[in-house]
């Protein structure tokens, strides 16, 4: 087992300048040539899953229609059309447009620390990220934003009703996958179906507290000069839009690594946690903007435009005088023009907030990892999954 030492950062290390230290010298453990054999196995598991061009196969298993009896079915070219277009083809606009695909790449992460080779598993893994692609489609016409990964949002390319279908018919990505990984053992899939249908209702559980938004907290806030309330809510919000999907993933790389029920709990809540932090950090960027491979993936400080509370502004509003702090939201709630929103976002620079969301990042997960650390075997693939981690709030993820 861990000695519990860890390559993570400690509590108050900023986002820059993050030293990893790997348990097992010389030289860090995860190489280039992992990670190529990892999204090697990733683009092929998403071929599988979302294949460029139709087949009768692909529509069979869209239409649930694979493995029953009855004649063999020789193929519907406008059928195999029709369907790709209207459920693959808007999935495959977001997959091609890039993302750092941080998740698929830790649950491979997962899977080595227990021992697993993810070839195998390709498909289950490519399934998460085809599910986030889902969840993302969806998120944008509910928040009507234009762009994703530096491009139109696929409501905008194909419409908002084929974007939520698609976007929602993405989820069972996983359906198909398991079944073609998972045949033979009844007992393990269920309990990844149950994992994964657990993080699926609480990520839409999330989103409806994010969709309902958190000003009636933040005017709290404001008046009461406690952010106390506001932040729980914000953190809840999170834990379950974000946080939920990322436990679900690492549970269930632990469970096809067959990892006892204590190192399936510890693993679950260091998930959890680094979704959270991932959030707080995403928050930043958006605050910030993101520039990724010469294009503009966040735009500076949208949340602001549209009013929308993220940790940033709720750190920002308890850290300035009461005055300023109404002042600032009073203009963000007066549909403020570009000048204005850049103004604001300096303010909130200016505060100290940003530091402290870097903090509690760099809190959650380090605290995190030292629940888990003594759970899991001292080996380069434990400290491989601790710098996937790192990678992740820090933005150091490159694939």
């Amino acid at each position: 087992m861990s000695d519990g030492t860890s390559p993570l950062p400690g509590p108050g290390t900023g986002s820059t300048g993050v030293v990893v230290q790997p348990r097992t010298p010389p030289g860090p453990v995860t190489t280039s040539g992992d990670t190529a054999r990892v999204a090697a196995a990733l683009d092929e598991g998403l071929a599988h899953l979302c294949p460029p061009s139709p087949t009768t196969t692909l529509s069979l298993e869209l239409m649930g229609s694979e493995g029953r009896p009855g004649p063999k079915q020789i193929g519907d070219d406008r059928r195999d059309r029709r369907l790709h277009a209207a459920l693959v083809a808007p999935v495959r606009h977001l997959l091609d447009a890039g993302g750092k695909r941080w998740r698929a790449h830790l649950m491979a992460r997962v899977l080595e620390t227990f021992g697993v080779n993810p070839r195998p598993y390709a498909e289950v893994i490519a399934a998460c990220e085809v599910g986030h692609a889902g969840s993302l489609m969806v998120d944008d016409v509910e928040d009507a934003s234009p762009l994703r990964r530096g491009g139109p949002a696929a409501h905008v390319l194909f419409g908002e009703s084929t974007a939520i279908n698609a976007g929602t018919a993405a989820y069972f990505s996983f359906d198909r996958a398991v079944r073609r990984t998972l045949p033979e053992d009844a007992e393990l899939r269920l309990a990844v179906y149950e994992t994964y249908l657990a993080g699926l209702r609480a990520t839409h559980a999330g989103q409806a507290l994010d969709l309902q938004g958190h000003t009636e907290e933040l005017e709290l806030a404001l008046a009461t000069r406690d952010a106390g309330p506001l932040l729980r809510m914000l953190t809840l919000t999170h834990r379950l839009k974000t946080g939920a999907q990322v436990r679900a993933l690492c549970e269930i790389g632990s469970l096809i690594g067959r990892a006892a029920p204590e190192q399936r709990a510890a693993i679950g809540e260091f998930g959890e946690a680094l979704g959270l932090a991932y959030q707080i950090m995403d928050d930043v960027c958006d605050l910030r903007g993101v520039i990724h491979r010469q294009r503009v993936t966040k735009r500076v400080a949208e949340d602001l435009s549209n009013a929308k509370v993220a940790f940033p502004l709720a750190h920002a509003v308890t850290l300035l005088p009461r005055a300023e702090a109404a002042a600032l939201w009073q203009s963000l709630r007066a549909d403020p023009d570009e000048r204005a929103v850049q103004r604001a976002a300096r303010t909130i620079e200016d505060t100290g907030a940003v530091r402290v969301c870097e903090q509690e990042a760099t809190r959650l997960l380090g605290q995190a990892w030292a629940g888990l650390a003594p759970h899991l075997p001292d080996s380069p693939r434990t400290t491989a999954l601790a710098e996937a981690a790192t990678a992740v709030i820090h933005r150091t993820w490159n694939t």
